[in-house]
């Protein structure tokens, strides 16, 4: 494999991930709370377990959550949704349990929602693992 203009080549044809369907992964130490969290509470159906992960079906995209012994999450935001009528949205899974998260230097309305610059809406939230989680409203073009 070499490199041209940043575009990594085998042989003449252009390898290219454009088109290969994105797989997202998070870890979780509580396979049960989880399964539970992303299943019931955010809605996303469930596909399969094994010893390895559990899989869930978010929107066509394929979430493998890794089963691991232990796991520090990091505070950036680990996975998030594109969503249209956040406050619904934010008022849904509030009343299913869901703690939305607060951010010292960012002003957030009374649902935890924080209106960036460009206009787009972003309310964080963590599962039972401290994975941070996000549902944003983006304005229309």
């Amino acid at each position: 494999m070499d490199s041209l203009h940043g575009r990594a080549r085998y042989g003449h044809r252009l390898m290219s991930l454009k088109r290969a369907r994105l797989t997202a992964f998070l870890a979780t130490t509580q396979a049960v709370r989880a399964a539970a969290f992303y299943g019931e509470t955010l809605g996303l159906r469930p596909v399969s377990e094994d010893g390895f992960a559990l899989v869930f079906d978010a929107n066509g995209v394929e979430l493998r959550l890794q089963k691991v012994e232990r796991f520090t999450p990091q505070r950036f935001t680990a996975l998030g949704w594109e969503v249209s009528g956040l406050n619904a949205v934010v008022a849904t899974l509030a009343a299913r349990g869901v703690q939305f998260e607060r951010f010292p230097g960012l002003e957030q309305d009374a649902q935890g929602i924080w209106s960036a610059p460009s206009g787009a809406r972003v309310a964080w939230f963590q599962d039972p693992d401290g994975n941070l989680l996000s549902v944003a409203e983006y304005p229309s073009a």
